[in-house]
């Protein structure tokens, strides 16, 4: 890889899920008990997995149709019920299983030792969003958390990363997008930010060479010895 290519660096707008936290195991745990309460059966944990990405309604909803492919519908009744039965099981269990990857703190040091601004940019809805990143140790880093319901889009349409960039007044050809999905990668070309992924999310069970990015990066701390700061 050119090392120019994530040069004049000013910011670095991470996902989450996936990115920093593996929280999979409570979002399993949350569905599975939501499918038990509306007296369906539980899907394995690496089924849940794959569902992840795109939000709480459309992670629901997949759990419900047992498919990846959003163009099919559950009954709406049915997803009217179980949202927010799903949201108050997930409220309950946020954080308890979670974990932080490998790296990610001495990654997010060494950002902000190079002077680099840092945003969190997730789909989850804020009400998950703020305590989850507050238990897990990681508020600190963010001067700027973008969840899925701060702007009117969600990933991968550029509106998220474009809102934390007009926050720090940065040019998006400043900031470099990290995350581990095609929706990360297709938000950071959509608002014309450099973009690096991570080998170990989830991206709804693809293969994270598959996406366009400009490099893909073993950890937080590999891309933070990447960057190379502007001088402005």
């Amino acid at each position: 890889m050119d090392r120019n290519i994530l040069s004049g660096v000013r910011a670095v707008l991470i996902d989450l899920d996936g990115t920093l936290l593996d929280t999979i195991p409570d979002l399993a745990e949350a569905a599975n008990r939501t499918l038990a309460q509306i007296g369906r059966p539980p899907l394995p944990i690496d089924t849940v997995r794959t569902y992840v990405g795109k939000g709480i309604p459309v992670l629901v909803k997949r759990c419900l149709t047992g498919h990846l492919d959003d163009e099919i519908e559950p009954e709406p009744a049915e997803l009217a019920r179980a949202l927010p039965i799903f949201k108050r099981h997930y409220a309950a269990v946020n954080g308890a299983q979670t974990t932080i990857y490998p790296k990610v703190i001495e990654g997010l040091v060494a950002m902000r030792d190079k002077g680099l601004h840092l945003a969190c940019i997730t789909n989850k809805a804020g009400d998950f969003t703020l305590p989850l990143i507050e238990r897990t140790g990681l508020a600190a880093y963010f001067s700027v958390v973008v969840s899925g319901d701060t702007t009117p889009e969600k990933k991968p349409h550029p509106a998220p990363l474009l809102h934390a960039c007009a926050a720090f007044g940065v040019e998006p050809n400043q900031a470099v997008m990290i995350g581990d999905s095609t929706n990360d990668a297709l938000a950071g070309r959509n608002a014309g930010c450099r973009v690096l992924c991570v080998p170990y999310g989830y991206n709804e069970g693809g293969d994270v060479h598959d996406i366009d990015c400009d490099a893909i990066v073993d950890s937080l701390l590999d891309a933070a010895a990447l960057l190379q700061p502007s001088m402005r």
